[in-house]
């Protein structure tokens, strides 16, 4: 079925601010702003139309089924750890868990991290009260200061400046890092972080990346060369568009190109808070080129979902649009096969991936945040059960994780109790997967997609038979 086209309204960087905005920022010294953001929209992008559209181009592999997105990072990035080696940490993991998810799916992997530019982030409350004192929350480094004092909380538009400073070193060293051989699949050692070595799953995973080396010797073997193609891969950036503002200043429109594009990332999200119809964040997404991600969780009933759908991506471009659901483990079963069966009937192209973050947060007695393993993995068995049993694709996962050996999560491998949340919790907002519950994820993962891709080699063999 063809999805009827509708004639799109007019739309400009700022016809967003016509509309209703959630999560306003409201800085004391509007002239102040207007100065910041006339020296943003001065400097370069920080990434390029081209690349914008290959990743594009991927994820529509991936709705497909050709392809698995993998999407990860820190909850909200801070200006202080943009540090060589919290970079490294941060790519290695996403390597790590990227080539076992290649060896069990037998996909390629698209790695897509959540930084260079996750600086902000909605919270559910305006204010925080410490102590009988009320001040503005913290809403990332891109805003405010996470400091207990009215200088700290004051919105200082100058941390928007810090904040493409840092988002342009991060990207600078990343794409140093994988263009002089970091992410070569014939060393994987050069990914390992010290304390994997006592990881409970260590040894499956040297079995699994001494496996993939084997292999890549044989076929070069064959090939009599060195295949360059396995030396690098594709690596992308992503973050919430929270602050229209400071997206507004890095959308251009690009020499010999008809769109516009957000240069501030390749993949830029729209979050639970800030997806409404009519909302200012809506308006802006829109309008640029980029592939759009868009968080949906239990309050969005099917009818909602396929006007979001179409105002977002109205000639059902492939790849454009990709949906990230968090339901939690508790309420998916009942959440998402309406909104799968109602996608499926209007015939629309979109990518269907699982956040089992969000939706799985809860507080400890002492009123401390943290996530269970056990519930994210079990939102994300169910999750892909429902889309097999509809026909659909789970094409892609996103986690809050970190390479970093926190101690944010409870459980996993290693048995992390509550008590153990006071050792190493590092977060300001959300707790995050630390590299060793990061990694198990990823078995896991690809265990359930090997047997399937195993159970469809089997079909097609009886078939051709």
């Amino acid at each position: 079925m063809n999805p009827t086209s509708v004639e799109p309204r007019p739309w400009s960087c700022t016809s967003w601010h016509d509309k209703p905005i959630a999560q306003r920022v409201t800085y004391p010294d509007c002239e102040a702003l207007g100065r910041v953001l006339a020296s943003l929209a001065r400097l370069p992008p920080l990434v390029t139309s081209w690349e914008v559209e290959n990743l594009k181009s991927q994820l529509a592999d991936a709705a497909r089924g050709e392809r698995f997105l993998l999407q990860g990072g820190d909850c909200s990035e801070c200006f202080e750890d943009c540090q060589s080696s919290a970079i490294a940490n941060k790519l290695k993991i996403l390597l790590k868990m990227g080539i076992v998810l290649v060896y069990g799916s037998r996909k390629r992997v698209i790695r897509v991290g959540r930084f260079a530019g996750q600086y902000a982030k909605p919270r559910s409350a305006e204010t925080e009260t410490r102590d009988g004192v009320s001040l503005p929350s913290y809403r990332g480094n891109l805003i405010n200061r996470k400091g207990f004092t009215p200088e700290d909380r004051i919105p200082n538009p100058e941390l928007l400046l810090r904040g493409y400073e840092r988002a342009a070193l991060t990207l600078n060293f990343i794409r140093g890092l994988v263009d002089g051989g970091f992410a070569d699949v014939h060393h994987p050692e050069l990914w390992d972080l010290d304390f994997v070595k006592y990881a409970a799953l260590a040894d499956e995973y040297r079995r699994i990346t001494g496996a993939i080396v084997d292999a890549v010797g044989f076929m070069e073997t064959l090939a009599g060369r060195t295949l360059g193609e396995f030396s690098r891969v594709d690596f992308f950036t992503s973050h919430e568009g929270l602050h229209l503002d400071y997206e507004q200043v890095q959308t251009r429109q690009v020499p010999r190109r008809l769109h516009w594009y957000n240069l501030s990332t390749h993949f830029p999200w729209i979050g639970e808070r800030t997806r409404a119809l009519d909302g200012a964040h809506v308006e802006y997404f829109r309008g640029i080129a980029n592939p759009i991600g868009v968080k949906i969780g239990p309050s969005i009933a099917p009818a909602e979902l396929l006007s979001l759908i179409e105002i977002l991506n109205p000639a059902d471009e492939p790849g454009r649009l990709t949906l990230i659901h968090r339901f939690g483990c508790k309420r998916i079963a009942d959440c998402l096969p309406p909104l799968i069966d109602a996608v499926a009937k209007s015939g629309r192209t979109v990518l269907w991936c699982c956040d089992p973050m969000h939706g799985n947060t809860i507080r400890t007695n002492r009123g401390v945040k943290t996530r269970n393993f056990d519930d994210i993995l079990a939102e994300l068995e169910q999750a892909f059960d429902l889309h097999d049993r509809k026909g659909s694709i789970l094409g892609g996962v996103h986690f809050e994780m970190t390479g970093e050996n926190v101690t944010e999560c409870v459980g996993g491998a290693r048995g992390l109790t509550e008590a153990d949340l006071d050792r190493a919790y590092l977060s300001d907002v959300d707790p995050r997967l630390n590299y060793e519950q990061a990694l198990e994820l990823a078995l896991r993962i690809a265990g359930r997609m090997g047997q399937s891709a195993s159970g469809t080699s089997r079909t097609r063999r009886k078939d051709a038979s």
